[in-house]
């Protein structure tokens, strides 16, 4: 069964009280990234973006993914085919929705970031696809 990072019992390093996050972050980002909701399809500031840079968890600030492993999937979410290293990302198996799938969180505080998908035939380096929330991430650019 899926949970929350809210009903996550983990010792994150950079873990805080549900009414700190909500003082921290907005009501959207509190949603998908403590509640593990999901923002709609093609909606993501990051959809489409090509700026370089690091990407970094929306909620502690963890760098997590680098621009030059991004692609364009075409599935309406930012996607990636690996993270910036294996360690500041944990995977979860998801059974939620009447399906199996891997959630993504920060290894940092535990916040949902999405889903990781693979075998899809995109011709990446891994066949992975990290499929995110823009409102999970905040791009840092590097130019």
């Amino acid at each position: 069964m899926h949970s929350s990072p809210a009903d996550d019992q983990t010792p994150y390093p950079r873990q805080k009280s549900e009414e700190q996050w909500r003082a921290h972050l907005t009501p959207q980002e509190y949603h998908v990234l403590r509640e593990a909701g999901t923002e709609r399809a093609f909606t993501g500031e990051y959809t489409a973006t090509e700026t370089a840079g690091v990407y970094s968890c929306r909620a502690c600030g963890e760098e997590l993914f680098r621009s030059s492993e991004k692609f364009h999937s075409g599935c309406g979410w930012p996607s990636f085919f690996s993270p910036l290293a294996g360690d500041r990302i944990i995977e979860i198996e998801d059974r939620s929705l009447g399906m199996i799938r891997t959630e993504v969180r920060c290894a940092s505080c535990g916040s949902h970031l999405g889903h990781v998908f693979a075998g899809e035939g995109y011709n990446t380096p891994t066949d992975l696809r990290y499929c995110l929330n823009s409102v999970s991430l905040r791009l840092e650019p590097t130019d």
